[in-house]
């Protein structure tokens, strides 16, 4: 097969590495609010996806995502994986806006349901993440996504497990 129009995509982010001591101390809330204010960088997944910013309030997040080309699968629509890597980041991050300083999380499952095709027509699709209930130890949220005509397109359920942050270990 022979590409007759090449397209290319460059993106750069800030090491993750340099900015972890920034984020000891701080609440998942506090956190994500500094990365919504330009504060702290995002994580690089956002660049590599072009995820253009983070609402976050208490239990609620918001990440938006404009659908390009180089999101597409085979058959011309936004690949799966992107938007279910959208609505994990919402749902997860919602999570997070809940916990104290010293507290993380990981996803442990995702659930996705696709409704509709997604495609660079869809506009800028919003993808909401809300906490439907937090415990000591695991926490149930789930993810909508929207496109610019506010069409429901994805749907998605994670659960999340919640565990204590080791702290730093001393350099020798």
């Amino acid at each position: 097969m022979t590409q007759t129009d090449p397209r290319s995509r460059t993106f750069s982010w800030s090491d993750p590495a340099l900015h972890a001591g920034q984020l000891r101390g701080r609440s998942g809330l506090e956190l994500l609010q500094a990365m919504a204010r330009g504060e702290l960088p995002p994580p690089p997944v956002m660049h590599l996806l072009g995820m253009e910013g983070i609402d976050a309030e208490q239990g609620r997040v918001v990440v938006r995502l404009t659908p390009q080309e180089f999101h597409y699968n085979p058959l011309g629509s936004v690949h799966g994986g992107v938007l279910s890597t959208l609505l994990d980041t919402a749902a997860a991050c919602a999570v997070h806006t809940t916990l104290p300083a010293g507290v993380g999380y990981t996803s442990q499952d995702l659930t996705v349901k696709f409704l509709r095709p997604v495609t660079v027509e869809s506009g800028l699709l919003r993808c909401e993440g809300t906490v439907i209930q937090r415990g000591r130890r695991t926490a149930l949220a789930q993810a909508q996504l929207t496109d610019a005509a506010d069409r429901l397109v994805a749907h998605a359920i994670s659960s999340c497990m919640i565990f204590d942050v080791p702290p730093p270990t001393p350099s020798r």
